[in-house]
């Protein structure tokens, strides 16, 4: 018995052994999960999910997605705490931006889409009319903001009848200080009033009511958005972007603002094959308005919208990726 005990006991101890030796090599040939900025805005989490549905099932990665604010989020980006960040508006981070780049822990891998803009605009159907709603065009020669002078009466505010309404932004947004700059520069304080709305759904929401009933509204707004996505909207011309002049009276139109894609350095040992569909990664304002659109008319998550993406634009996605991952995910979209 005392024979057969002592080999039990070593045969255990070998498997012990055997066991311990093996979790370090399980453990290093797992996948890290790749942990995305979940900014607050349904753009950036759209975008956040048509990734990971990707990396999920067709590079077999998890994913994380953080909440949080642009600064905490990119600071974390720096600070190897998340992975990517889909959606930088740089500009409007510029400071922090440089300091990441110049750490050389964060790394830009180009943009997800170049075309967005914010400016101001009006319904179509007030400058070219909708037959099929039976309006007629109110204001059919009007093409810039230093054309609105002549509209003031089409745009009548309300509250008070002696001045049209201009529908700004948001308190406390950069934006909302610049277009009240703006309407001083052009002139237009003479003839319209600064409406200042309270929130970004009241803002919108004065559209899409005003669009609805075939009324004229002139205000700012930007997109990639829902609202823009939805309603037939015409920009109105300002004089090109011009530094000086933005910086002297900001009487021109709004610069571009690079929407890029940053990922976490330590991303391109780690997983160099998402780094190499992130760097073909790139999609349009339009394309994002429409998925925003979609959620907005179906009552939607962002999730679902990333499905839906995924769905309907097999031709942009698929050019991402390796044939391989491409069959995989569509398998997964079943």
């Amino acid at each position: 018995m005392k024979g057969i005990s002592s080999y039990v006991v070593k045969f255990i101890m070998l498997l012990v052994c055997v066991s311990l030796i093996s979790l370090p090599i399980t453990a290093s040939a797992a996948k890290d999960p790749i942990r995305f900025c979940d900014f607050s805005w349904d753009s950036a989490q759209v975008h956040n999910r048509i990734v990971g549905f990707i990396v999920k099932h067709g590079m077999g990665y998890d994913v994380d997605y953080i909440p949080g604010d642009t600064i905490m989020l990119n600071s974390a980006l720096m600070e190897d705490d998340v992975d990517v960040n889909m959606e930088s508006w740089t500009e409007n981070i510029q400071d922090l931006v440089d300091k990441m780049m110049k750490s050389g822990k964060v790394i830009d891998l180009g943009s997800n889409f170049s075309d967005n803009w914010q400016g101001w605009l009006v319904p179509t159907y007030v400058i070219k009319g909708d037959a099929k709603r039976g309006i007629k065009p109110m204001a059919p020669d009007l093409k810039s903001v230093t054309d609105l002078s002549k509209y003031w009466e089409l745009f009548k505010d309300p509250e008070d009848p002696s001045k049209g309404r201009f529908h700004n932004s948001i308190p406390g947004w950069g934006c909302t200080k610049v277009n009240s700059t703006k309407l001083k520069t052009y002139g237009l304080d003479k003839y319209y009033n600064d409406f200042i709305t309270g929130s970004d759904p009241a803002l919108s929401g004065s559209m899409a009511a005003a669009f609805k009933k075939g009324k004229p509204w002139v205000g700012y707004y930007w997109e990639p958005t829902w609202v823009l996505g939805k309603y037939d909207m015409t920009r109105l011309e300002e004089p090109a972007f011009d530094q000086k002049i933005w910086d002297k009276d900001k009487g021109c139109t709004y610069g571009a603002v690079e929407i890029n894609i940053f990922v976490n350095a330590k991303l391109l040992k780690s997983a160099p094959d998402v780094v190499e569909m992130l760097r073909q990664y790139e999609t349009t304002t339009a394309m994002t308005n429409k998925v925003l659109a979609y959620m907005r008319d179906t009552k939607g998550n962002t999730e679902q919208g990333a499905l839906w993406f995924l769905k309907n634009r097999a031709d942009v996605w698929t050019k991402w990726v390796s044939t391989d991952v491409a069959v995989k995910v569509k398998a997964a979209l079943k």
